[in-house]
């Protein structure tokens, strides 16, 4: 019989315009009631934090959150892009160097205080571009990343289909770095669900399957709805991960119309029926 592991259930964001107005949330909810509303009436455990992957945000703001939660929620803060994305894309003439996403390291770092001080930091989420390429370089930068956070879990995704292969996964071990199992659309260049974990954290991260992806506007590029079917079909790798990890960490992501909601609860009931929640 498999270890009954932990399996932390929630959705990557929590407030959207297009989940108001009754989509997700009531109408005439005020929107600093919303994540409440996320833990106590969703009954959501964990959250995964994406905002921060446009902005640092402060610890007041960090501080408001965690309030706002009860006890056993965990927050998994997604990195700024000024140090996963910014560093290497080559529509930057003058890429910021090395030295200043370190530095954003360091106020990111300094953003997580009020989480972990509540016990309520899940993990750092780093997740690197379709133009991040397996390189010596690409290994040495998440090195100094898992420097920086030294102390905190870390997790990597990865989206390009060239770090589908069992040295990446071999590195992650070595330095005690998480995989981010992903869910995407299976297009060129992107990558396939490879279900491995390389540290005590298991994570898999359901973006949806729209096919319009590299084409689509942001906003949109999530607007998908997983069948039933589709969401049985990730009940095997869930009960693989929670037999090799010792927390496992299930996002969806398809925020577009509230769609990460209604396929996140109904993901919960099947996994009650397995006896996996």
């Amino acid at each position: 019989m498999a270890a009954k592991m932990q399996i932390k259930l929630g959705t990557s964001g929590f407030s959207f315009p297009d989940w108001r107005k009754g989509v997700i949330y009531p109408q005439g909810l005020p929107q600093k009631e919303e994540l409440v509303y996320y833990g106590k009436d969703l009954g959501f455990d964990t959250l995964e934090v994406n905002s921060t992957y446009y902005a640092i945000i402060s610890e007041k703001s960090a501080a408001a959150m965690e309030q706002k939660t009860g006890p056993g929620f965990e927050f998994v803060v997604k990195g700024f892009r000024g140090f996963t994305h910014d560093p290497f894309d080559s529509r930057f003439e003058n890429k910021p160097p090395v030295e200043k996403a370190m530095e954003d390291i360091e106020r990111f770092r300094g953003s997580l205080k009020p989480f972990i001080a509540a016990g309520k930091l899940g993990a750092v989420l780093l997740q690197f571009p379709v133009f991040f390429y397996p390189s010596k370089q690409s290994e040495e930068y998440m090195v100094k990343c898992r420097k920086a956070f030294d102390g905190l879990p870390l997790v990597i995704e990865f989206r390009n289909i060239d770090w589908a292969k069992p040295g990446t996964f071999e590195f992650l071990r070595a330095n005690e770095i998480g995989y981010c199992a992903v869910d995407e659309p299976k297009i060129p260049r992107l990558m396939p669900l490879i279900n491995e974990v390389t540290s005590g954290i298991a994570y898999l991260r359901l973006h949806g399957r729209n096919k319009n992806w590299f084409n689509a506007p942001t906003d949109v590029r999530y607007d998908y709805l997983y069948s039933d079917e589709e969401l049985k079909g990730f009940i095997p790798e869930l009960d693989k991960m929670r037999q090799k990890a010792g927390k496992v960490y299930l996002f969806l992501n398809n925020c577009h119309a509230g769609s990460a909601v209604k396929n996140a609860v109904r993901m919960r009931d099947l996994l009650k029926e397995h006896g996996m929640f």
